[in-house]
């Protein structure tokens, strides 16, 4: 294996996830078990000097299982794609009882620009302390300089184990697989969601089993691509607006609840909870939900009932000894507001559920940027974010809000964008560095004299011309509406 310098001109392969059946267990279980004791070195070196017995131990252990693997299979190669995870071109499966190491080992090779990690058999503890203490400084730099300054420093260093390249490029069809299940599974959830309340508003019982699993796809696909399934919220359906409304409520939930920490159980039985949160609305007479002009009393105390009607609702399901309780608790608090001033009006003290607050503010989001026979001009996703987070009294938990603002960054995904290029953009994903949430990855939709260009080119925000200063930044947001622009077109 060549020294770290060269190591960057690598040209590697990617492995299809799709193919991920095929590949050997003992990577699997041996790679996760490498990630595991990668996490743990990391927070040590992090949090003691690097004499303490706890990283020298953290050390001995990753070295420990790198040359297992190395005695097994000759090579060790870490490899990082998206939200994905290589071990020698074996796809590791992301769980939540693995989320915080793997999650903490991607933000790593992000905010350090590397790609891929090679080891040789010969790697020593020594090795790794020079690695991961290297990866711990950097401050504000952009990824592709700090890249440069760890090689800089493992070549300084004498270490000639470990290589290191750049992120490739991620194949056309890659970002296509992973789209196409994203879309199928959006499909399929919509298609139940419909059944689902078209059954209860003739009184029939829906099928629970069908609508347990499309949740659990959700889940699934939150847990592995949730870029792909997340940008699917921005299909808001003006004429099937009730049912695609509470697949993104679902869809925002469940990823809200994965950076909050639920796990994956919970995060199954938020998900039913997010599907469910509504379906007290198909006891309400179509003529009032459909209304474009402004309501009688009568005709909003009917819409108001919504949240009650949906937990008996949910009670006379067949089968409805299957519902978490939890369900049934959303579907009456998620309008009740953080300080009980929302309806319906509770007959003593209560404290709002953590389902009912990441809910609430799913349901508030997506709500205020969908067009709605009421409201036919919906606001920019921006807008609503600011509202939700400065504006005590749409009633939002003012700590789920910020998580909510970790997920989808300043400018959530969907957002119409003016650059200072003067080229329109569309937000297509946050950006993974905490400290960029307002340079997020931006879909360029025209160039600047304004002509339309499809389906547009990715860039990152957070890049920087040799001088350190940002090749684009976001001026102003914009109205699709203004540019003939199907915001959803670009996700689809």
């Amino acid at each position: 294996m060549t020294a770290p310098r060269a190591a960057k001109r690598l040209t590697l392969t990617m492995t299809s996830p799709a193919g991920e059946g095929a590949g050997d267990s003992f990577v699997r279980q041996k790679g996760r078990a490498f990630i595991f004791a990668l996490y743990g070195a990391l927070r040590a070196v992090k949090l003691y000097p690097v004499g303490n017995d706890l990283v020298q131990r953290a050390l001995e252990d990753l070295t420990a299982v790198a040359r297992e693997i190395l005695a097994s299979e000759h090579e060790l190669e870490l490899r990082v794609s998206g939200e994905f995870i290589f071990v020698n071109g074996t796809r590791l499966r992301l769980d939540l009882d693995n989320y915080a190491s793997f999650s903490h080992v991607l933000s790593v090779f992000r905010a350090n620009g590397i790609g891929v990690l090679g080891a040789t058999e010969a790697v020593a503890t020594r090795d790794w302390q020079m690695l991961l203490a290297v990866t711990q400084t950097g401050g504000g730099s952009a990824p592709e300089d700090r890249f440069h300054a760890v090689l800089d420093k493992l070549e300084a260093g004498g270490v000639s184990t470990l290589t290191l390249a750049e992120p490739g490029e991620e194949s056309g069809e890659e970002r296509e697989a992973a789209k196409e299940r994203a879309k199928r599974t959006y499909a399929q959830s919509v298609a139940v969601t419909k059944d689902l309340m078209t059954s209860v508003r003739l009184g029939r019982s829906p099928n629970v089993k069908r609508i347990k699993r499309v949740v659990q796809g959700i889940v699934d696909q939150i847990l592995n691509e949730e870029t792909s399934m997340v940008g699917l919220t921005t299909i808001r359906d003006y004429d099937e607006y009730t049912f695609t409304h509470s697949v993104n409520v679902c869809i925002f939930s469940v990823a809200l609840g994965k950076r909050l920490g639920l796990s994956k159980l919970q995060l199954y039985d938020l998900g039913m909870a997010a599907l469910f949160h509504d379906i007290g609305k198909s006891r309400v007479p179509l003529v009032v939900l459909n209304k474009s002009g402004g309501l009688t009393d009568e005709e909003w105390r009917t819409i108001a009932a919504h949240p009650w009607l949906g937990v008996l609702a949910l009670f006379q399901i067949r089968g409805s000894q299957e519902f978490p309780y939890r369900s049934m608790v959303v579907a009456v608090e998620h309008h009740m507001k953080a300080d009980l001033t929302g309806y319906p009006k509770p007959v003593r003290p209560r404290l709002l559920s953590v389902f009912s607050k990441i809910v609430a503010v799913a349901d508030g989001f997506d709500a205020a940027t969908s067009r709605r026979a009421y409201q036919t001009v919906p606001y920019s996703p921006a807008e609503v974010m600011k509202e939700l987070r400065d504006n005590p009294r749409r009633g939002m938990d003012p700590v789920v809000v910020k998580a909510f603002i970790n997920l989808t960054g300043i400018y959530p995904i969907g957002t119409v964008v003016v650059l200072d290029t003067f080229e329109l953009g569309i937000v297509h994903a946050v950006n993974p560095l905490s400290e960029m949430l307002a340079r997020p990855v931006v879909r360029v939709i025209s160039d600047a004299q304004g002509n339309m260009v499809r389906p547009g080119t990715l860039v990152d925000l957070a890049d920087r011309a040799p001088n350190g200063e940002f090749h684009r930044t976001i001026i102003k947001t914009e109205n699709p509406d203004r540019y003939g622009i199907r915001v959803s077109d670009y996700f689809t």
